[in-house]
């Protein structure tokens, strides 16, 4: 089993970190104005150059410790119909070539950093992880690779397996048969903090630049990258960076002072291509559990609440009486035999904590649900209107196929709009009713009967929120409030009901989808 955590590290290590640590406060700015020479020569005393030192000699003792850990991947493959084969999109010329995988068409060139598109020879990043030969890196460096070596900063080369994937969190386990390694050890990247220290190491460019290593802080967590091919499986809780990340980077460990890895770096944001300050790393306890099921088993398994959710947005934690923005928001289930909704989790319902454990986001939540085993019993709590709380059992079940969870396809009904509809002002919507026409065409269930949105005003709390029929919809408003909402009018009465400044609660179907879900408005002060 590989060690997830040091337990201990050398001296000159410890000593390094003090010495970084007792720099980084306000000894540093503070030594450099009060320490100069006498001279009036404004040069800096001993003193001042000494503590400078302290935290030069920290960065080079850190990155002489994870060097020897780092790996270069160059990844084969044989070439694909055109058809099938990734290429770049034209439309963004400056995407960088780390994300130019997320938004491919057919019919244009690809690149060769960090992944095989369209055959030929890619290379990327990796770290060991045992003295057995693990190593760890992304999925994309090695995906649909049919030859994968790795070469050591000695210098020695050897094949290497690809143990295991996982696509959804972008990480991939490799094997080699070699002695002499040297694992890194494993970070906590929950305890990590914003503003820390990091050193991102790895081989930036390709060939003529391995084993770089670049410095700069923590700049956030918990990022998600709303990119076009992920999945409900996906899980997007990104350590972002502003340490040089570039094409070739991905893969390799990002470190704190103490020489631990606490994320594998995966993507850069840029509008030319190479680093703009914007680096992206998969949290190592993330990449962590998937290894060990990896490992164990050779593919991962998940476990799901069996719930669709988003996160919670201001007026659905007003709603449930939250002080916080936080928490996750339960808009539908995928099945009428949920056990989580057998369990009593209801649509509307916010999620704040998971066996005991505050979960303030989806990506928190499905790492705290994701990793534990299928059948297994979690309590979740809730929140509900007005303030009231619930922990309700839930037994978990396996994850279902996976389904993209892409933007909406768009139904575009050719029928015309109707002088029956009308223009709701207190939320800014156009709606239609679901006659005998608009089931037939719009091929509506049974129980899908309400006010159809044909238009949104860009003034509306709900523009971006609910979908017409050219931008992903048409949405269908069910229900406000739990009050059925049959036709513009009953919409209409409904929110005369509502007090003005009152956040209510719509029910809300997707046609083209098929899905329900939540969204939350407050009313305006006057209506």
């Amino acid at each position: 089993m590989v060690r997830t955590v040091r337990d201990q590290v050398t001296r000159t290590v410890a000593v390094a970190s003090l010495a970084v640590a007792a720099f980084g406060a306000t000894a540093s700015a503070q030594a450099l104005k009060s320490d100069r020479a006498p001279s009036g020569t404004g040069t800096p005393s001993d003193a001042a150059v000494a503590q400078l030192q302290s935290m030069s000699d920290a960065f080079a003792t850190v990155a002489a410790r994870v060097r020897p850990s780092v790996v270069y991947i160059t990844a084969t493959q044989a070439p694909r119909p055109a058809e099938k084969r990734g290429r770049a999109n034209p439309q963004f010329p400056g995407l960088p070539p780390e994300m130019q995988r997320f938004f491919q068409m057919p019919g244009m060139p690809g690149g060769d950093e960090d992944g095989p598109r369209g055959g030929g020879v890619a290379s990327g990043s990796g770290f060991v992880v045992s003295r057995d030969g693990y190593v760890l890196t992304n999925n994309h460096v090695v995906e649909d690779a049919s030859k994968v070596t790795v070469r050591l900063l000695d210098r020695r080369e050897f094949p290497a397996r690809v143990v295991g994937t996982d696509p959804a969190t972008d990480v991939a386990v490799l094997k080699i048969d070699a002695s002499g390694l040297t694992p890194a050890p494993f970070g906590d990247s929950d305890a990590s903090r914003v503003g820390e220290w990091v050193l991102a190491v790895g081989n930036p460019l390709g060939e003529n630049l391995t084993f770089t290593v670049t410095q700069g802080i923590i700049s956030a967590k918990g990022r998600a990258l709303n990119l076009p091919n992920r999945t409900e499986a996906s899980i997007q809780d990104f350590i972002q960076t502003d340490a040089a990340i570039n094409p070739g980077n991905s893969g390799g460990p990002l470190v704190n002072v103490r020489g631990e890895v606490i994320g594998i770096n995966s993507a850069i944001a840029s509008p030319t291509g190479v680093s703009a300050g914007y680096g992206f790393a998969v949290p190592i306890n993330l990449a962590r559990a998937v290894m060990e099921q990896i490992r164990a088993n050779g593919r991962v398994e998940r476990a799901a609440l069996g719930v669709m959710v988003r996160d919670a947005t201001t007026e659905d934690a007003a709603y449930v009486g939250l002080r916080d923005n936080r928490g996750i928001l339960v808009q539908d289930f995928p099945s009428a035999d949920s056990p989580a909704k057998r369990a009593g989790l209801q649509a509307g319902d916010v999620i704040i904590s998971v066996g005991g454990r505050n979960v303030d986001y989806v990506a928190q939540l499905q790492e705290a649900i994701a990793f534990r085993k299928p059948g297994e019993v979690v309590d979740v709590e809730v929140a509900r209107k007005g303030g009231a709380r619930a922990v309700l059992h839930i037994p978990l079940q396996r994850v279902p196929e996976k389904r993209t969870a892409d933007r909406m396809t768009s139904a575009k009904p050719s029928r015309e709009e109707k002088p029956a509809s009308a223009t709701i002002a207190t939320l800014g919507v156009t709606v239609a009713p679901t006659d005998a026409e608009a089931v037939r065409e719009l091929k509506l269930p049974a129980d899908v009967r309400g006010a159809i949105v044909t238009d949104i005003s860009d003034s509306s709390p709900l523009a971006g929120r609910l979908a017409t029929p050219q931008l992903g919809g048409p949405d269908v408003i069910l229900s406000i409030e739990d009050t059925p909402v049959t036709s513009p009018e009953a919409l209409r009465a409904a929110l005369r009901a509502a007090k003005p400044g009152e956040i209510v609660s719509l029910r809300i179907y997707n046609v083209p989808a098929k899905t329900r879900r939540i969204e939350r408005v407050r009313l305006a002060a006057s209506q």
